[in-house]
């Protein structure tokens, strides 16, 4: 049962901050789907009015799903996820696909100032770093630099680079149960360097968009440092604004 005990923070906002909890905490995986609005309603002591209020609330932020007929799920990582909501470079038409990867290295290191310091890490803290080049229209267009925590993911320092898949967010989730809720990103224009130029077949020099997100599970932790630079020729970044 739950009360206005907090003060003056209101009762349906209290119940969202509790299934935010229960995803975080694994009571709620991602798939599941959970118990009705009449059921939770009755277990929390409130109306179906304030718990609708709440679900609703973390639909339109994609941490739950609803479908028609069948119930409403934690959200989970698939292929329309990842381009909709997390991928924004589009072809000069305004077309999104997602980009195919080849994975260049994979290693253990440790984490730069830089690096320890956008993760949350103690300085020089055991991280794994993965290089890809990903091809839109079967061209590379995209550089990816990621850097992750050694906790939990060291296993992948030990990982052959022909064995990563395409979609690492599904894969975090699935092999590491670490589900990427959401990723701030900042873009500056950048030169791309002479091994850049030779990997995006451009001339040393050319202008290129950094991309640096970092990105956050339901309660906010870093987990992944993502710099992806791309060559602007046939693509552009976009967002949308609401």
């Amino acid at each position: 049962m739950l009360s206005n005990a907090k003060g003056s923070i209101p009762l349906y906002m209290q119940i969202k901050e509790l299934f935010v909890a229960n995803i975080s905490d694994g009571r709620w995986s991602p798939g599941d789907v959970i118990p009705s609005e009449i059921q939770l309603a009755q277990d929390l002591g409130v109306s179906q009015g304030t718990v609708r209020k709440a679900i609703t609330e973390l639909v339109e932020n994609n941490v739950l799903t609803r479908r028609q007929g069948r119930g409403t799920f934690v959200a989970f990582h698939d292929s329309e996820r990842a381009l909709f909501h997390f991928f924004h470079i589009v072809d000069n038409k305004g077309h999104k696909v997602l980009p195919e990867s080849t994975t260049l290295s994979c290693r253990r290191k440790r984490a730069t100032r830089t690096e320890s310091s956008k993760l949350g890490l103690a300085s020089g803290s055991s991280v794994v770093c993965i290089e890809r080049m990903r091809k839109l229209d079967d061209q590379p267009t995209l550089l990816e630099t990621i850097t992750l925590p050694s906790e939990p993911f060291g296993e992948l320092g030990n990982v052959g680079a022909c064995d990563l898949p395409n979609m690492l967010y599904e894969m975090y989730e699935q092999k590491f149960g670490i589900t990427i809720h959401n990723a701030e990103e900042q873009l500056r224009a950048v030169s791309a360097s002479e091994r850049e130029a030779s990997l995006l077949d451009l001339p040393a020099g050319a202008p290129l968009l950094e991309i640096e997100r970092i990105a956050r599970t339901l309660d906010n932790t870093p987990v992944e440092l993502r710099v992806s630079r791309c060559t602007t020729r046939n693509h552009h970044y976009r967002t949308t604004i609401f």
